[in-house]
């Protein structure tokens, strides 16, 4: 199994990235997939998920800016970043959950706001 995420980058305050991250090796429409971010001396934490049915969920810092897309025909999850932040600051991480039981990680992607 292999989850590979791209798209990180350096970009100014107020501007945007997409993130993707490719699956393989899994069923992808069966699992839960979501990004997660772990800025310096923090603990990761959850940015948005989607469903297998599609429903999204984000943290309030995130909700307006964000957007998190699947395309189960491309085994694929993205991350529209959108009005970026400073404090958006972090490595990008996808994961993928089969029943809340079965985990995977992908390696991650540094994304870095400058004011």
């Amino acid at each position: 199994v292999q989850l590979q995420a791209s798209g990180g980058g350096l970009v100014q305050a107020g501007g945007s990235l997409r993130l993707s991250c490719a699956a393989s090796g899994i069923n992808f429409s069966d699992y839960a997939v979501g990004w997660y971010r772990q800025a310096p001396g923090e603990q990761r934490r959850l940015v948005a998920d989607t469903s297998t049915s599609g429903r999204a969920v984000y943290i309030d810092s995130v909700k307006g800016r964000f957007t998190i897309s699947r395309d189960n025909t491309k085994n694929t999850v993205y991350l529209q970043m959108n009005s970026l932040k400073p404090e958006d600051t972090a490595v990008y991480y996808c994961t993928a959950v089969y029943l809340s039981s079965v985990e995977y990680w992908g390696k991650g992607t540094l994304v870095t706001v400058s004011s």
